[in-house]
């Protein structure tokens, strides 16, 4: 089945960690364009859903409410009972391999939930109508739920101390504050030992959109979620709210347009239209494009999830590459030790995902016009299903680069790249990422991941020429505007790539470039030469980039090319940071995978986060460093690989009051995985 376009009507709900305000849109129009002709359908408000045709599709919004039905029949479920998670749990890799068309689909649900105090994970098997498991989690705690952002803040906004804080500096109405709970982090304190703690802060949002700009600084409340009590206040010091203009949405008023005048389309201006439609087939969340195959799915923690990837090779058909790929977690610390700060150590994709990190695309502006769009379920803290319309695009674009030429006297060739690109948005508070999988016409596929949104900036005492605010404030972030510094931090991203090399037997191959000496005699005195390495265990693949130590890393399977080589696929990375954390350092100790660039583990179903599947004030070490300090055989094996890609941001001016997006990636290439160049056919 073709399907063109899906854009269903949803009303979206946050979880974004900084933000209780929710803004409302409806979308209720598709188009459909093929051969030159366009026609538009108006969708009802009531959400369209597809019955499952594949084990890995997600689930819809009528299996949702089954799930619920379900919890409820076998009397787990209450009025008070509210959701961290409810999404598909998948089937096991081997009975996703074997199924066939035709064949019964398993269907589960995954939930995460509380009662109370007590937190529990359910498996709900749909098919058999019944709750097939449920476990109460013992030292952990699940991922921040939508209600939280404003847990106890009726509480702080009548603690005499805050009241106290908020009077020293001139606020006695608190009717314009935005006050939000966040956790902190985990630092192994008696405080924070087996209880729910936030901390509340608040912003004066009079008179302004961009409310990022007005965080009261300095004035934090600790709060117990779970007793609904504030713990303390810390008040660090009275710095007037930064009352700046840092909007950057469309003027509304005459003076803003003087100020603010949009620019003009220039002459250039383009548009890419595909008047006989576009060169993929959708078939469910199966999509075809060229000779590649993949399976998308919409997941409320990765994001997107890319599986059962293949590429079609003439006369010999179909081969494997990559089982599943998808985002496994997010950690961005900041660099400033105060105390309102120092806590802004944020696990997003583990800790901020309830509901689903993916908020809508805009179409023709995040998508280009010609884009399809895919509608993702979700779950909000109550457990109903909602609809994020065009939570995933699908578009083709040519960039204008070749994809490979040689000029040959007479004989001049030329041909010219075009991508197939699957896109998400992000939205975790004042920060939105977009994830790109880019599959290319060479066998490659490119990986990226853009940060954009706003900086988190916090008020100071202004600059001047001969003095940088005081008590060193722009050595934790610089100025973007006279009263604010944008705070210095970290972005890492840990990516989850279970490769199947033409099958699930795999190993990891080490190249290492390595400089060999010449002979006295001879006119050169080195060159470098590769010395290849299998890796045995999982401390043999704990790697890090080192530039002065080229490595290239190549996942092996069991077929040879025709002139003798393993068929691989190579992990290469691209532009990287390391972490400049030091080792004792809570943080890092908690998000462990930041320690290399590169993890291999042995394929297990239950590891799939890289910072653990709880990491909501989780203690050190939870995910890789538990899983490989066993030292597990990764040779000859279905292994997966874990690459984490880090970016230091150090704030310019140019980032203020929004900023440009900053783009990060790397490439699954082939390696003589064909046996010549698989684009040598196109057009």
């Amino acid at each position: 089945m073709m399907l063109l376009s899906r854009s269903l009507a949803r009303t979206p709900h946050s979880r974004n960690r900084d933000s209780l305000h929710h803004e409302r849109s409806d979308h209720w129009t598709c188009a459909l364009a093929r051969a030159g002709t366009v026609f538009a359908f108006a969708l009802l408000a009531t959400p369209i859903t597809r019955a499952a045709t594949h084990p890995l599709d997600p689930l819809d919004f009528a299996e949702h409410w089954q799930a619920l039905e379900i919890l409820r029949t076998a009397e787990r479920l209450d009025k008070d009972t509210r959701f961290s998670r409810l999404r598909l749990h998948e089937p096991p890799k081997r009975d996703v391999l074997r199924w066939r068309e035709g064949k019964p689909i398993p269907r589960r649900a995954y939930a995460l939930l509380r009662q109370g105090e007590a937190s529990f994970e359910a498996i709900v098997d749909l098919r058999a109508g019944k709750v097939a498991s449920w476990t109460e989690l013992e030292d952990a705690q699940p991922n921040w739920q939508d209600t939280e952002y404003g847990a106890v803040v009726e509480e702080v906004l009548k603690h005499p101390a805050f009241l106290a804080g908020l009077a020293k500096r001139g606020i006695t109405d608190t009717l314009f504050l935005d006050c939000v709970t966040i956790p902190p982090g985990y630092y192994g304190t008696e405080e924070q030992r087996g209880r729910r703690i936030g901390h509340v802060r608040c912003k004066d949002v009079r008179g302004t959109r961009n409310t990022w700009s007005r965080e009261i600084p300095g004035l934090t409340a600790v709060v117990d979620l779970d007793a609904n009590t504030v713990l303390r206040v810390v008040d660090e010091g009275k710095t007037p709210v930064a009352m700046t203009d840092a909007d950057y949405r469309p003027a509304v008023n005459d003076q803003a347009e003087r100020q603010h005048k949009s620019r003009q389309p220039t002459p250039g201006r383009m548009r890419i239209e595909q008047p006989f439609g576009p060169g993929f087939e959708i078939d469910g969340y199966r999509v075809a494009w060229g000779n590649w195959r993949f399976h998308v799915r919409p997941d409320p923690r990765a994001g997107t999830v890319i599986a059962l990837v293949r590429y079609h090779e003439a006369e010999v058909g179909e081969r494997s590459v990559l089982y599943e790929g998808h985002l496994s977690e997010i950690f961005v610390p900041y660099m400033d030790p105060s105390f309102a700060w120092y806590a802004r150590n944020f696990i997003d994709a583990g800790e901020f995902s309830a509901g689903g990190l993916i908020e809508p695309l805009l179409a023709g502006r995040d998508c280009p016009d010609h884009a399809v769009y895919f509608d993702a379920v979700g779950a909000g803290a109550n457990g109903w299903p909602s609809t994020t319309p065009r939570a995933i695009c699908l578009f083709e674009r040519q960039v204008g680069d070749p994809l490979w030429r040689h000029w040959s006297g007479e004989l001049p060739q030329s041909r010219a790249s075009q991508d197939l690109v699957v896109r998400s948005a992000m939205v975790i508070g004042n920060y939105d990422y977009l994830l790109d999988w880019i599959f290319r016409q060479d066998g490659s596929v490119r990986v990226a991941v853009g940060a954009t949104g706003i900086v988190e900036a916090k008020a100071v005492k202004p600059a001047t020429a001969a003095s940088r605010g005081g008590q060193d404030a722009d050595a934790y972030g610089r100025f973007v505007t006279e009263h604010l510094v944008a705070v210095n931090h970290d972005h890492y991203f840990s990516f989850r790539l279970d490769l199947d090399v033409d099958g699930v037997d795999n190993s990891l191959v080490l190249d290492r470039l390595e400089t060999q000496m010449l002979p006295a005699d001879h006119p050169r005195r080195s060159i470098w030469v590769p010395a290849s390495h299998t890796a045995k265990t999982e401390a043999d693949a704990k790697l890090d980039i080192d530039l002065r130590r080229p490595t290239l890393w190549r996942v092996t399977g069991g077929r040879k090319n025709h002139v003798g080589y393993a068929a691989s696929y190579q992990l290469a990375p691209g532009r990287n940071a390391a972490t400049l954390l030091s080792a004792d350092d809570y943080p890092r100790r908690r998000t462990g995978f930041i320690d290399h660039h590169l993890w291999v583990t042995p394929h297990r179903e239950d590891e799939r986060w890289a910072a653990g599947d709880h990491p909501t004030l989780s203690e050190p070490g939870m995910g890789l460093p538990t899983w490989t300090a066993a030292d597990r055989k990764i040779r000859k094996t279905d292994i997966v690989l874990w690459h984490t890609v880090g970016m230091h941001h150090l704030p310019r001016a140019e980032d203020w009051p929004v900023m440009p997006v900053m783009w990060y990636s790397f490439d699954l290439r082939p390696f003589d995985f064909f046996d010549s160049n698989p684009a040598l056919d196109l057009p």
